[in-house]
């Protein structure tokens, strides 16, 4: 009897981003990708999210390997963190994936104790016990993968990110041919991007961003300044080349993007025609109406380039009157107000902004729902679970297999943590374990709990209430303050009145805690300051600011 096969995901189900799948049979574990998130409005402070792997880190030694479908930061973002737990663990992944992880870790100081190994679609490699192999597929970077693991159960088809884009600009289209192969010897499980399961239809090819561009191009008489994600190779591509067939030098500014081109370019996936590019400091040199500019800041983050461009801030360029600023993708959401904020900024240095979805050049690298229901019906997978994905997106697609002749008890909708085991006797979800948010916070990784964060939204709603008081230890008696300082809370020259009242609160706390048998126990004094006055500011303001006591004891 075959061991059963455990599929737990640890990041990216019921959610977008930080995606990552652990599978695991017997001795042997084979992670996918290990991608981040970035926070959302309420994480204060916190730079990046990425994936809980308390349990890899218990079964360190049945980790045999990490698998990279593409260089995107929803897909490798963690890798800096995760290979501090697991410095000789291999990542395997196509040239141009590893040449832009070893950038990323270059930057972390791991790049040369880390093991890279090489694949090539179409040639078997192994991972522990597991015998696995690649397939090209089409999405916003080149050199992107979907993945088998052949396990003693049975073929595992893990999609990576996809499309199908029968006009690709790098002229590699997902490879149909590979697909009829793999379902020919039987899928016993298909994971399934979900990123626009609720889009009717097929995804636009990527040649479309090239024809409105060219549009743009043929309008704009000052410089043109457009965004896009660094990774996104082909559409940078694009740009140039077009620029270049309108008489316009292009230069590419922004760290991560120069890094991300150079690269590309080192390994032979970015080739420009000649005299196409200028370097950022060669600006001045040339009329408006020859430039073009790529940089980032798609997102509006406010220490991309284009943040700092339109505050004037930026040594090489500054927006101005006469530019046409171009936003080469979609905001990710939860960031629509910096993105608003940037485009507003810019219409008030006088730039043309070319912003709304419908005029935007960007297409999405994801399949939308007939090219989904295409790859179901191509393999045909004896089980089926939906993956990168917000949890609606999971239902619509998993109804989606169940529509193409996935039976309805064999399509599986899990979250982070859950164990789908696939065994002799079937699949079924049972257990569920450790998984969820590590925040990163400046050098930190995962020292801000969920009881910190909710203090920084507890402060940054409501405000700081420090009240300082010094205490005889002998006697209890009050030998100065209480002095109160707020932040946050109401303008000190506006609470004179209020913050007299609660110091008197204060000081009818602490005698009221003195009359008991721990009056001169500091947690005891504390206790009661907080309590007398959480109430009181509570029924005077209908605000719960937090309140911090400090006992001086002399």
């Amino acid at each position: 009897m075959a061991s059963p096969v455990r599929v737990i995901p640890l990041g990216g189900v019921g959610e977008i981003g930080k995606n990552m799948m652990a599978i695991e049979q017997g001795d042997d574990i084979v992670v996918v990708d290990a991608g981040l998130m970035f926070p959302d409005d309420e994480m204060l402070g916190i730079d990046i999210v990425i994936p809980d792997i308390r349990y890899l880190r218990e079964r360190k030694d049945k980790v045999k390997g990490i698998l990279i479908t593409h260089a995107h930061e929803d897909h490798i973002g963690a890798l800096p963190y995760v290979l501090r737990d697991f410095p000789n663990v291999p990542i395997h992944g196509t040239k141009l994936t590893l040449g832009l992880i070893r950038t990323k870790l270059r930057e972390h100081k791991l790049a040369d104790r880390t093991v890279f190994r090489e694949i090539e679609p179409g040639t078997p490699f192994s991972i522990g016990a597991f015998r696995c192999d690649s397939y090209f597929v089409c999405h916003s970077i080149p050199d992107a993968v979907g993945v088998t693991i052949e396990t003693a159960q049975g073929t595992i088809v893990h999609s990576g990110d996809w499309k199908f884009d029968h006009t690709p600009v790098d002229g590699r289209q997902t490879d149909f041919a590979r697909l009829s192969a793999i379902a020919a010897k039987g899928v016993l499980l298909l994971l399934s991007d979900s990123t626009r399961a609720e889009v009717p239809g097929y995804t636009p090819s990527e040649r479309h961003v090239g024809e409105i561009f060219d549009g743009i191009m043929s309008r704009a008489q000052g410089r043109i300044i457009t965004t896009t994600f660094a990774s996104n190779i082909s559409r940078i591509k694009q740009i140039v080349d077009i620029a270049h067939a309108w008489g316009r030098r292009t230069a590419i500014i922004g760290r991560s993007m120069e890094n991300y081109t150079k690269t590309a370019r080192e390994l032979g996936y970015l080739e420009y025609p000649e005299g196409a590019i200028v370097h950022a400091a060669e600006i001045g040199k040339f009329p408006d109406n020859e430039l073009c500019i790529i940089t980032t800041g798609s997102q509006g983050e406010p220490t991309s380039a284009l943040s700092r461009m339109a505050l004037g801030d930026h040594r090489h360029v500054a927006v101005k009157e006469g530019d046409t600023v171009v936003m080469s993708s979609n905001p990710i959401p939860g960031n629509e107000e910096l993105v608003s904020r940037t485009v507003d900024n810019l219409f008030k240095l006088g730039a043309d902004v070319v912003y709304d979805a419908g005029a935007r050049p960007h297409v999405s690298g994801h399949a939308s729902q007939e090219e989904l229901k295409l790859l179901l019906n191509i393999l045909q997978p004896k089980h089926f679970v939906p993956i990168h994905g917000e949890y609606r997106m999971l239902v619509r697609h998993a109804r989606m297999a169940i529509d193409v002749g996935v039976d309805a008890d064999k399509s599986f909708i899990i979250t982070n943590g859950d164990v789908l085991e696939i065994s002799d006797r079937g699949a079924k979800v049972g257990e569920h374990v450790a998984s969820g948010q590590v925040y990163v916070d400046g050098l930190g990784v995962g020292d801000v709990s969920q009881s910190v964060m909710r203090d920084r939204v507890s402060i940054g709603n409501e405000g700081v209430f420090l009240v300082v008081v010094t205490i005889d230890q002998q006697t209890g008696a009050v030998v100065a303050g209480p002095d109160i300082t707020t932040k946050g809370f109401l303008p000190e020259h506006d609470a004179s009145g209020l913050l007299e009242e609660a110091r008197q609160k204060v000081l009818d706390g602490l005698a009221q805690a003195q009359t008991g048998p721990h009056f001169a126990e500091a947690s005891a004094l504390k206790d009661a300051i907080h309590q007398s006055l959480s109430s009181f500011l509570y029924e005077r303001t209908k605000r719960r600011p937090m309140v911090l006591p400090v006992i001086m004891q002399v």
